[in-house]
């Protein structure tokens, strides 16, 4: 068994030290949040909250619980957030494996003008004026069709499909296998890990959106949870506002910033102890060869 020399072990600390400070800068702000949203409103005026609660209480995630605004607004993001991220991956799936069929006319053509797509775009004007044409304006699509595809996810799909063996393909091409049989069959099944990495990628992008839905929703009922958000946390500034919004409990604005936050931190962050497995495999398979 190889030792290790005395620089690599000092390397391999400043690493970890590394990544335990930039733990702690992460975890630091979370934790303040849980700790004001459980705390008593005394204790938040005197801003006494640190890291640990004072005064436990539930009082500001009674008050969220209690607002059928703040309710549907998060069923319908966790619905949107499903259907955006299933329409996405096939999107992508569908758009990276014709990429790499050598004898697809004009594949060199095709991948130019979809990586410029990367780096340049309309503006926002321009896309609110195509948004109007085509009807999407007010519409459930419009947070769905616009951004159902990423090129840089679709790069990462196109360059782990590159690394399957062509003679999977070119077998199951002499056994008589049509093309949507050989991606549903080999390709897919094959392709769990980065296609698990960019379901990550799509759903978060899609959770923590509000932007497509500030510019071109203006029916409150479709509102998805952070742009609702975005909204409340501009407007607590008094209890007179937090009146209007639908929190009447006088006192609880600090603690319901806080509360609302980690409402709609937590659940992203448990979906990914489960794709935890995949994620650097993903990655790094999915970007190795181009």
């Amino acid at each position: 068994m190889k030792v290790k020399s005395t620089s690599a072990k000092i390397g391999d600390l400043f690493f970890v030290l590394i990544c335990v400070i930039v733990g702690i800068i992460c975890l630091v702000p979370m934790l303040n949040l849980l700790a004001k949203s459980l705390s008593s409103t005394e204790y938040l005026v005197r801003n006494e909250i640190y890291l640990l609660p004072k005064g436990f209480n539930l009082d500001a995630y009674a008050t969220v619980l209690k607002d059928p605004k703040y309710i549907r607004a998060f069923f319908w993001t966790v619905f949107l957030t499903v259907v955006c991220t299933v329409f996405s991956l096939t999107m992508t799936v569908l758009c990276a494996y014709p990429l790499i069929f050598d004898k697809l006319k004009g594949r060199g053509v095709i991948n130019i003008f979809i990586t410029i797509t990367m780096f340049f775009n309309a503006g926002t004007i321009p896309n609110y004026l195509l948004m109007q044409k085509l009807g999407l304006l007010d519409s459930p699509l419009v947070l769905i069709v616009p951004s159902c595809l990423s090129v840089y996810n679709m790069i990462i799909m196109r360059s782990f499909f590159y690394g399957i063996p062509d003679s999977l393909r070119e077998s199951a091409e002499i056994d008589g296998a049509t093309f949507f049989q050989i991606l549903v069959k080999i390709y897919v099944p094959l392709s769990k890990p980065v296609m698990a990495t960019l379901a990550l990628f799509y759903a978060v992008g899609r959770w923590n959106g509000y932007s497509d839905a500030l510019l071109y929703m203006k029916k409150t009922e479709f509102y998805p949870l952070q742009l609702l958000l975005y909204n409340i946390l501009n407007n607590i500034n008094s209890v007179e506002v937090a009146t209007q919004e639908g929190f009447s409990t006088p006192g609880l604005s600090a603690s319901l910033k806080a509360a609302i936050v980690m409402f709609s931190t937590v659940p992203i962050l448990c979906i990914y102890p489960w794709l935890q497995k995949y994620f650097i495999h993903g990655v790094t398979l999915g970007a190795v060869k181009e």
